[in-house]
């Protein structure tokens, strides 16, 4: 929950980037847009319910889902807009040659449910489910079926006595794309679902989930997640000279503090390691040149599929407000009750914001500032442009092991002051851009649960998954050494467990259990248009 402040109203503020022409027209909209201008949304998850695959005509529904929702386009604000993301089975129902699935980076072609996966990201062991996770496990995945190494003794690179054969994890809900709308209230949404659906139900694609979105900003235009605190206020900032441009055709200069490169969020641009980020590829043909697809400038005989499209990562995670209030309240009385001198300023807000590392209106807890936080910018919004080395090193502020702090530690983890650019520049090569909103009502009292369900539906883009989204899970976020602490992962997104908070004289632990669970996920491919106009001529 870690992203720049998204607003339903103009208002004033740093510069936009966006995408010089012609990347603005191939590249779908929501990776420029949160599309903050339509608050309402809804997530369908659609399932391809032919048998086998298509042999021909797999890519009829795309037709027709563009005569009445048109996937937008990065150049403009429109009306109502769509994004869409398919799953490499799904690609696959649809009649995607071989040789162009095999081209994909292998977390999306092995799926997010493959085993090994499970348990680097946190949500499964040892054939169990944890805590994590929603009871009785997820609801919905891509359920990519095992590739060949998985099956095939002879594919394994040892030969042990005891084979090691791994095993299908499979949800109760298949999904093989996933539509997202954006509206500008709930009656024009609702309609707007119900026309999508019975426009696919002739090509047998059913919506067999959905999700209702919601920015809801608050008077300052700020959207605030379920458990009260502002939805993030920190996103990379792409910067490509002569592709990633400002209003008036300029460059958009690289962000000293949260600059990336193109090639981070988009595939065929330079990334953080100053090599192209490779996408998939199609044999060269004419319905592909038809499509736009350009030739691929280091694969004679092919076409890039991948150019200026990503990787969409998705999980549906759950949120128990009332869980979470209740946690913080009683950390906080647990507090005053052993340290009745030292502890009387201490209250669930103040528990609940070192869990976070921010305060509710998203200012980072900062202990040089005389309020504790640091001020608000130049635009009246919580200040993005800061590091943690010079600051706060030892988290009296914000603790070590907060969320924000994981999510995006900057230079915060060099050992010394002349590592701080060469961390920073580490930590940048890590991150993501997110492009989620939470789901369900709003809960009217915290510390009642009304049993509605309710949380957010975490979307980011990235170029590689294993770099960028599985290292930020696996390496900061559920890392339980993770700067230096012991036993202690993220207080928000992982298992029940501690956090530490660095105090003087002495510093104080806290308890903290599991307030958010993975109902269900994927990894989604995000093409561009003109990859969309080729998937449509299957």
């Amino acid at each position: 929950m870690d992203q720049r402040p998204v607003s339903a109203v103009p208002q004033k503020g740093p510069p936009s980037w966006r995408l010089a022409p012609p990347h603005d027209k191939l590249t779908q909209g929501m990776v420029v847009s949160g599309f903050a201008s339509l608050p309402t949304g809804r997530a369908l998850f659609l399932k391809f319910d032919w048998k086998g695959v298509a042999k021909k005509k797999g890519g009829a529904w795309l037709a027709a889902l563009y005569e009445v929702a048109p996937i937008s386009d990065a150049d403009g604000r429109e009306e109502r807009s769509a994004g869409l993301g398919l799953t490499w089975e799904g690609m696959r129902k649809m009649g995607l040659s071989p040789n162009a699935l095999a081209s994909f980076d292998r977390p999306f072609k092995e799926g997010m449910f493959q085993e090994d996966r499970l348990r680097r990201l946190g949500d499964r062991r040892e054939d169990k489910w944890l805590e994590t996770v929603i009871p009785g496990g997820p609801k919905w995945s891509g359920n990519t079926p095992l590739d060949d190494a998985a099956v095939d003794d002879e594919a394994r690179a040892f030969d042990d006595e005891e084979k090691i054969v791994e095993a299908r994890i499979t949800t109760p809900i298949t999904v093989h794309a996933l539509l997202l709308l954006y509206e500008k209230d709930e009656e024009t949404a609702e309609a707007w679902c119900k026309t999508v659906g019975d426009a696919l139900a002739p090509f047998d694609v059913k919506i067999v989930h959905g999700l209702p979105l919601d920015l809801r900003p608050d008077e300052r235009g700020i959207a605030r997640e379920h458990f009260g605190f502002a939805d993030g206020v920190s996103q990379p900032a792409p910067f490509e000279a002569g592709t990633v441009i400002v209003k008036g055709g300029a460059d958009y200069p690289k962000d000293p503090w949260n600059g990336v490169p193109l090639g981070e969020v988009l595939m065929g641009h330079e990334n953080g390691h100053h090599e192209i980020a490779l996408g998939p590829v199609v044999v060269d043909s004419a319905e592909g040149r038809a499509a736009g697809l350009p030739p691929h400038p280091r694969g004679e005989g092919f076409l890039d599929l991948g150019l200026d499209g990503s990787y969409m990562v998705v999980r549906e995670l759950k949120q128990d407000v009332t869980k979470f209030w209740e946690s913080m309240h009683a950390g906080a009385e647990r507090i005053n009750q052993r340290d009745p001198q030292h502890g009387g300023h201490i209250n669930a807000d103040w528990i609940a914001n070192r869990v976070i590392g921010r305060d509710l209106n998203g200012n980072l807890l900062c202990p040089m500032s005389p309020t504790g936080v640091l001020p608000v910018d130049k635009y009246n919004q919580p200040d993005n442009d800061f590091l943690f080395y010079d600051r706060d090193r030892l988290g009296h502020g914000c603790p070590l092991g907060s969320h924000v702090r994981r999510g995006n530690p900057r230079d915060g983890l060099a050992p010394k002051p002349s590592d701080k650019q060469t961390l920073l520049d580490a930590s940048n090569n890590h991150r993501i851009l997110r492009r989620g909103r939470k789901y369900g009502p709003t809960i009217a009292d915290p510390l009642k649960d009304d049993g509605a369900d309710r949380g957010l539906l975490f979307i980011c883009l990235n170029t590689d998954i294993t770099r960028q989204f599985e290292f930020v899970q696996q390496t900061w976020m559920l890392n339980q050494n993770f700067a230096f602490l012991y036993d202690e992962a993220d207080p928000l997104l992982g298992p029940k467990g501690t956090l530490t908070i660095p105090q003087e004289p002495l510093r104080r632990i806290i308890e903290v259990d599991s307030f958010v669970k993975m109902a269900g996920g994927e990894y989604f491919f995000l093409p561009s248009m003109p990859a969309l106009r080729y998937l449509a001529s299957l």
